[in-house]
């Protein structure tokens, strides 16, 4: 096999298909993890709710409602062997009338059939015994104590960094442009660049669809559904436990929830829009944001907003995740469609994807030397006294605070980069460098100063998330008195 030649060609590299090649990478197979963007977890992975669902919304007998609660039964065992938060928080949906009561029924009983356990429908004052933060006009609530709380970016660049540490090589910054047949293959080009693969599975979120059409697979198509969010100051946390309200047909509503970093949030909006890439947070989203968040939590302190933020989740044309073995061309495995509940599902997704990879024909040997586990940058405000002087002693760069908001040292960012942070929020995903309350206000022009120096790179090429987010565009001359 050349240098260009692989087995498995992942296109796609959200949570989805870092997931796959995490999964792919316990078998003596070559794999490639390809993504146009210039670093994994760059579109609906890195702008999430970051909820590890139960179970009880989906359809009984859908595709989506396996996936969910197989993959929240992994869900734990992924975060433990690769180092991401995880807190089993629990979720309750409450309802404030009658017709609200009977949506909780119906959720409670698709949860049933769905096999989601730790269920209970509870009355008003016991949804606030759970939850003390409730309106007092909450009159019914579904709890459902499997639901938990995680980190989107840091489980999918754990699931990539675990998977190259196993074989799989990355290419970023790579936007596939074609896909032909060729020799018993499919070439997958990049630009000028290209590719051969046995086997090629479409994780391409958003553009999934046109993956699928360069291959004559067109029995689907994808619209984006934009979501938006704020981000409170961690000082401001007044929830415990994710708070739905009940679901629409456009989604699962605006929640709000604590983060695994002692953050909350409320969101998502739910917008179905033309173009894949908007992103921008709007006037209309923050007004519907605070009228809902406020509805379940009255208390909530939206003067602490410190950053609101969307993202655009892949909404199906069959209404159920795509995955299996295109009609068109057998070689090409479909991970399309993942909408909520995809970061729950992923782990689930992987297993699925392997199984039908060996089903389209690809032997899978299993690694002898395959390791499932994959340790996190060392977080220097979480260690003891005793630890921090131990890792400053072997590493002085560990001494130094860049980020004072989360108490962020040169060493994890240094590490970061190591690990492959090119962008300055690549480091900000890793580390959390710029993600307190100034948002990067003060620490940004030194953590460029570090990418410019590890990466080798004048600071006005650095960009905030690649392509054409340039931070600096020249260096201003002295000027005479």
């Amino acid at each position: 096999m050349s240098v260009n030649e692989y087995d498995v060609a992942i296109i796609g590299a959200g949570v989805t298909g870092c997931a796959i090649a995490r999964q792919l990478s316990q078998y003596s197979v070559r794999a490639v993890l390809i993504d146009a963007a210039e670093d994994v977890a760059m579109g609906a992975s890195r702008a999430n709710s970051a909820i590890v669902h139960a179970g009880y919304d989906c359809k009984p007998g859908s595709c989506e409602a396996r996936m969910n609660v197989r993959g929240n039964e992994l869900f734990e065992t992924w975060c433990r062997d690769l180092s991401v938060p995880f807190n089993r928080c629990g979720s309750l949906v409450i309802g404030f009338d009658d017709d609200d009561a009977k949506t909780l029924q119906d959720l409670y009983e698709r949860g049933l059939a769905n096999g989601v356990p730790e269920m209970k429908l509870l009355s008003g004052d016991e949804a606030r015994a759970v939850e003390p933060s409730l309106s007092p006009l909450v009159t019914k609530a579904l709890w459902a104590g499997s639901a938990a709380i995680t980190c989107p970016y840091q489980m999918t660049i754990a699931c990539a960094e675990n998977a190259r540490d196993n074989g799989v090589e990355w290419r970023l910054g790579a936007r596939v442009t074609s896909l032909t047949r060729e020799d018993g293959c499919i070439r997958v080009a990049m630009g000028e660049k290209s590719l051969l693969a046995r086997y090629v599975v479409n994780a391409a979120g958003v553009y999934a669809d046109e993956i699928s059409r360069m291959l004559g697979d067109d029995s689907f198509t994808i619209s984006p559904r934009k979501g938006e969010y704020m981000l409170m100051d961690r000082k401001n946390t007044c929830v415990r436990t994710v708070v739905f309200q009940t679901p629409t047909k456009m989604g699962k509503g605006i929640l709000v929830s604590p983060t695994v970093d002692g953050n909350m949030f409320a969101g998502p909006t739910s917008v179905d829009i033309a173009d894949k890439g908007d992103t921008s947070v709007t006037a209309e989203g923050i007004a519907q944001l605070t009228e809902k968040s406020k509805k379940s939590v009255p208390g909530i302190n939206l003067r602490a907003v410190i950053t609101s933020f969307a993202g655009v989740r892949a909404q199906p044309s069959t209404g159920d995740f795509i995955i299996g073995i295109s009609k068109a061309e057998p070689r090409l495995i479909q991970a399309a469609g993942i909408c909520s509940p995809g970061l729950t599902s992923s782990p689930a997704i992987a297993e699925e994807i392997v199984r039908l990879i060996e089903k389209a024909g690809l032997s899978l040997a299993p690694k002898a030397d395959y390791c499932p586990t994959r340790k996190a940058i060392p977080e220097f405000r979480h260690l003891s006294r005793e630890e921090q002087a131990e890792l400053i002693e072997r590493d002085p760069r560990f001494g130094r605070v860049i980020c004072r908001c989360e108490t962020i040292t040169e060493g994890e960012i240094v590490e970061a980069i190591r690990r492959g942070a090119r962008t300055v929020d690549g480091v900000k995903r890793r580390t959390r460098a710029g993600m307190g309350r100034c948002q990067g206000g003060f620490c940004m022009p030194r953590v460029m100063e570090i990418l410019s120096r590890e990466l080798g790179a004048p600071m006005t090429e650095l960009t905030k998330f690649g392509g054409g987010s340039r931070l600096l565009t020249g260096i201003l001359k002295e000027v005479d008195d």
